[in-house]
């Protein structure tokens, strides 16, 4: 573990690969990461490929907190959210997402409550859809160059996810994210797609 991003608390609610590889980087690199999930866990708490008990091999020793399965509306979760993203102090207002705005939770509401908010969004397609990787590699048109021909090939690593998660991950470093940099607030929003 490395203690780059010690100081800085995000909350991340996401889905999939790219923003949960982002979050579980920054928490490698120290920083509180509460990620906030549905009861019984996200919609990619079972995402291929999987162990034998069917739980995903993508989050096994994922680092930081899950809180928020204790919301069963989702209501809850975007107030709690809200709140953590929200509270006064260094290092907070750090959001990290993947998923499509929530009521409460685009950038022009949390930066009415924190004037210092840092929304970190991927954006999947232009018009602002999510798109995973699977996605994206049949859109470039690259399963067309994998595999033994006469027909297309999608690989088992998710590359495009991969490398969003952490080109995400490297916007919230230094000196990008300076805790107690006066007006800090910015929203950054890095496509994943074409």
């Amino acid at each position: 573990m490395n203690g780059l991003l010690e100081d800085l608390r995000i909350v991340e609610f996401s889905a999939f690969v790219a923003a949960p590889l982002g979050g579980m980087t920054m928490a490698q690199f120290g920083a509180e990461v509460i990620r906030i999930d549905p009861i019984g866990g996200a919609i990619d708490y079972a995402r291929w490929p999987v162990t034998e008990s069917g739980a995903s091999l993508y989050w096994p020793g994922s680092q930081g907190q899950a809180l928020g399965r204790s919301c069963p509306r989702q209501a809850g979760r975007r107030e709690l959210a809200r709140a953590i993203a929200t509270a006064p102090g260094p290092g907070g207002g750090i959001v990290l997402t993947n998923l499509p705005p929530l009521a409460g939770l685009d950038y022009a509401s949390l930066k009415a409550a924190r004037d210092d908010i840092i929304l970190l969004r991927l954006i999947g397609n232009r018009d602002g859809s999510a798109a995973v990787d699977y996605t994206v590699n049949a859109a470039s048109g690259f399963p067309l160059v994998t595999g033994p021909g006469g027909g297309p090939v999608n690989h088992v690593l998710p590359a495009w996810d991969v490398a969003a998660g952490l080109y995400l991950a490297t916007r919230c470093s230094p000196p990008s994210a300076t805790a107690a940099a006066p007006g800090r607030a910015r929203r950054s929003s890095p496509r994943s797609a074409m």
